[in-house]
């Protein structure tokens, strides 16, 4: 055959012939089948199939004038050209010795998949997924085409779509000129994902570009969905080093609403159609552990290959779908990330600050953050694509969902706010390659933002992106990364946040000093935990419900307690990897576990909590020890199942030695044995008997690190709560200094390591400088100040020499 190939003949190095889309798949059909990848067969019609046909319609004169005609400003009379151009293309007749081998290719399918086999026909354009021209979306896709007459009209719209608005636009924007692009079209089985789930995965962070993780989004259905934006998906995280080596490393699970879905369509008028999901579906998580760790791995196949043929880093956006009839993942296609990728080199580490908000700056939205950027503007609501041509250069455009339609005024757009769509959607992608913020998945923004009305779009803060009304102000702190000092104390960091911790694994930290616990079990988890041991106790029907909702789909609800906070917290663990991760169990006091869900039946109200049942009191206690057990269980876990063996764990609040030798004796109890598989327990050093004490408690734990709040606390006797002596207290006191003097100096006599995980150094410079003096091992600070507290100490070092 002259214009007809299958994608088992085809590899990397064509390119030019089949396109990018097309090249990837016969690639990875060759060299990784036998590695247990899937990819539906089929056959492609090579990029002269196209040529042929607009030669053998006179077509090219034709074109070249359209285009000719062009106005990037005038985006009504742009897209009246573009549809002529398209309708010149499907509406010419296919020549008879194309055709003909295109009909033979499809009766081989049909020989092999049954009668008018149900196909995909993709669009690749020959300079597709070369790493500077992302044509990803920019060509269309056709689903569910079956039986000879449909197949043939998909393949012409298919070299129709290489002149979609957005395929034209990008190639200005991008140097390309028009007749030198081709298109080659994959038809390619349909995998019965429309039974099943599919989405997409990508081989990093997509917002901070962290590359040791894989993000896969999924939700029910054709995967269309997930790409177009029409649908907010499940998302998962994946550690790829300790998967490499075994383990099941599952980090963060995000269940997204999923309300609808693509499936078949039962009408002969149009091949695929959308339908509601029902609501026990959408509450449960389209894809179980076992898949997702078995799409991780492809995903990392995947990846490794492309690295190796390139010979560096190589991240990859997959898109996948799971067959409902087989029960089997099937790879549908790959192609490079066009967004971190480019930047693997970068010196400069830039970071968007946001400024104090005002009472006046109202939150009047939240969804999910791309871009991790800010901006402010007026907005511009558009309903719909016919409206599009109204948007203004540095408006913020809300709307529902975008489709590479869209593109060419998106690049007008300051920022983006969707109501509908994931991360890896269209308006996600295209945000980022264009360097702008967006806010997808922002429910009802359509509705409570009204054009004209200046909003700042924060997605600078984390997972979760927030629409300020009004200006607020931000700036943006640019730092040089060579010239970065490297210091004998180590900087490490307080993390708390799980959904920050990708993008602060980028700081020149040694690691986190500090990982709390409390944050994560306030957001994602919010129940007390006696409530899943002993849900008897829980008396209101509300409480209950609120308990059954978030714990659904779990038949063991103690599971959820450990699952979610193994998650969560093997995230941070999983961002700094092999650095050394000091999780601090929990320290809630008694008035904090009140407010948590069912809190009320579990927790006795307290005078004075700074000082009362917390910390290692709580651990051994009976009233609590079958709740600490569950924290432990998760501790266990994220080291054991997940393979992070550089979380070492930390006890706060520990009043005597004895207390301290109980807690570990309970540790053990659970599977946390110290000095097993290396686990080194320290102790959170805050009162003064831990500082008269050091000798003995030295031969309990393996660290120390002082905690400067309650140090501070029980030594000048201040309740941190009480605002009359609040004045009283400062770290910096002389008895304090004194204190903390004293605990390095007893450390360093017992050889063991000590550091600050306190607010102190973060908030008083001249504190870390006294304690580098002192000899303190690692200073830990909040992320915002760690370049800056080194930067500082680095020129005192110098001062000092």
């Amino acid at each position: 055959m002259k214009f007809i190939k299958k994608f088992e003949e085809l590899g990397i190095k064509d390119i030019p012939l089949v396109g990018g889309k097309n090249a990837s798949l016969g690639e990875m059909i060759q060299q990784l089948k036998s590695k247990g990848i899937l990819i539906p067969g089929g056959f492609v019609v090579i990029a002269e199939g196209y040529r042929y046909h607009l030669r053998e319609n006179n077509l090219e004169k034709k074109i070249k004038k359209l285009l000719q005609k062009i106005d990037k400003n005038n985006l009504q009379e742009f897209a009246s050209i573009g549809k002529k151009i398209r309708d010149l293309i499907s509406k010419a007749t296919l020549p008879k010795d194309l055709e003909n081998e295109i009909i033979d290719a499809y009766k081989k399918m049909q020989k092999k998949y049954g009668k008018n086999c149900d196909v995909a026909v993709r669009s690749s354009a020959t300079a597709e997924d070369l790493p500077e021209a992302s044509f990803a979306g920019q060509q269309e896709t056709y689903l569910n085409v079956s039986g000879e007459k449909a197949l043939l009209k998909s393949c012409k719209n298919s070299f129709a779509s290489l002149f979609t608005d957005r395929a034209i636009s990008y190639r200005m924007d991008h140097g390309f000129d028009h007749m030198d692009v081709a298109l080659s079209t994959g038809v390619q089985k349909m995998v019965r994902s429309d039974k099943a789930c599919a989405g997409v995965a990508f081989t990093l962070d997509t917002e901070s570009g962290f590359k040791d993780v894989i993000f896969i989004n999924s939700s029910y259905g054709l995967g269309e969905s997930v790409v177009k934006g029409s649908v907010n998906p499940d998302e998962f995280f994946v550690h790829k080093t300790t998967l490499e080596e075994g383990f099941k490393p599952i980090l963060k699970k995000r269940l997204g609403s999923k309300k609808i879905k693509l499936i078949y369509s039962k009408s002969k008028k149009k091949s695929t159609e959308e339908v509601a999901v029902n609501k026990k579906d959408q509450k449960l998580f389209s894809l179980n552990d076992k898949e997702i760790l078995h799409l991780a791995k492809q995903c990392l196949l995947i990846e490794k290959h492309y690295t190796d043929l390139k010979g560096k880093w190589s991240p990859m956006d997959i898109e996948w779908g799971k067959d409902g009839t087989d029960g089997k993942i099937y790879i549908l296609q790959a192609r490079p990330e066009t967004v971190h990728s480019l930047i693997q080199d970068q010196n400069i580490l830039e970071e968007y600050v946001l400024g104090k908000v005002s009472k006046e700056n109202k939150i009047l939205i939240k969804g999910k953050s791309v871009g991790r950027k800010i901006a402010t503007g007026k907005v511009r609501v558009v309903p719909s694509a016919k409206k599009m041509h109204e948007v203004k250069k540095g408006e913020i455009l809300v709307t529902d969902m975008t489709d590479p339609d869209w593109e060419p005024i998106m690049k007008l757009a300051a920022g983006i706010v969707t109501n509908r769509g994931g991360r890896t959607c269209h308006a996600a992608i295209v945000s980022r390659e264009l360097g702008i913020p967006a806010i997808v998945g922002a429910s009802g923004a359509t509705k409570e933002l009204k054009t004209g009305q200046t909003v700042t779009i924060d997605c600078s803060s984390g997972e979760v992106g927030i629409i300020y009304s009004g200006k607020v102000p931000f700036e943006v702190k640019e730092i040089e990364i060579k010239k970065i000092p490297k210091l004998k104390t180590e900087i490490m960091m307080n993390v708390g946040n799980p959904d920050e911790a990708f993008n602060f694994a980028k700081l020149p930290a040694d690691g986190v000093g500090l990982a709390r616990l409390e944050f994560i079990i306030n957001t994602s988890i919010q129940i007390h935990p006696l409530a899943l041991v002993d849900p008897k106790k829980v008396e209101l029907k509300k409480d209950k419900q609120k308990i059954e909702d978030l714990t659904f789909g779990y038949k063991n609800k103690k599971q959820f307690f450990v699952d979610k906070l193994a998650q969560e917290a093997g995230t941070i663990a999983a961002a700094f990897y092999p650095r050394p991760v000091i999780i601090r169990l929990s320290d809630f006091k008694s008035n904090e576990y009140r407010q948590l869900i069912a809190g009320k039946y579990f927790e006795p109200e307290e005078e004075n909590p700074m000082l009362g049942f917390r910390g290692a009191s709580r651990y051994y206690s009976s009233s609590y020890a079958p709740a600490f057990k569950l924290e432990c269980l998760a501790m266990k876990k994220i080291r054991e199942e997940m393979g992070l063996f550089n979380v070492k764990l930390m006890i706060p609040f520990v009043r005597t030695v004895e207390e301290a030798k109980q807690v570990i004796a309970e540790m053990k109890k659970y599977g946390l044995e110290q000095g097993k598989d290396d686990l080194e327990i320290y102790m959170m050093c805050e009162i003064p008997s831990n500082v008269i004490l050091i000798d003995e408690f030295s031969r309990v734990f393996d660290g120390f690190s002082i905690g400067s709040n309650d140090l501070t606390q029980t030594t000048l006797a201040v309740d941190r709560d009480s605002e009359l002596i609040s004045h009283i207290f400062d770290e910096r006191n002389a008895a304090v200094k004194k204190m903390m003097e004293l605990a390095i100096e007893g450390a360093k006599n017992n050889n063991k390591k000590i550091g600050i995980c306190g607010q102190a150094p973060s908030d008083y410079p001249e504190i870390s400088e006294f304690l580098v003096k002192c000899g303190i091992d690692s200073i830990s600070l909040n992320p915002d100040t760690v370049l800056k507290e080194i930067m500082l100490l680095g020129k005192n070092k110098n001062k000092r020499k």
